[in-house]
């Protein structure tokens, strides 16, 4: 049974990234995203990262709304 957050922070930890707000808010400070590029397509992730990324977006998995908000924040 999955039993994780499937918030912003939670999504970070999935991701293996720090997870605290200070790391969170730096990341999207300093990972700007064109709003015409998928989010899964962005080059600073690997190529893990951006599979369950683009993963959760195509099954609509319950990841899909934390990764949605992520990449309204990086467009921002």
């Amino acid at each position: 049974m999955d039993t994780s957050h499937h918030d912003l922070p939670g999504l970070f930890k999935q991701l293996g990234l720090p997870a605290d707000a200070h790391a969170i808010r730096a990341f999207i400070a300093s990972h700007p995203l064109d709003p015409e590029t998928n989010i899964e397509e962005a080059p600073f992730w690997s190529s893990s990262q951006a599979a369950f990324l683009k993963q959760s977006l195509d099954d609509d998995a319950e990841w899909a709304e934390a990764v949605d908000a992520l990449a309204n924040l990086l467009t921002g």
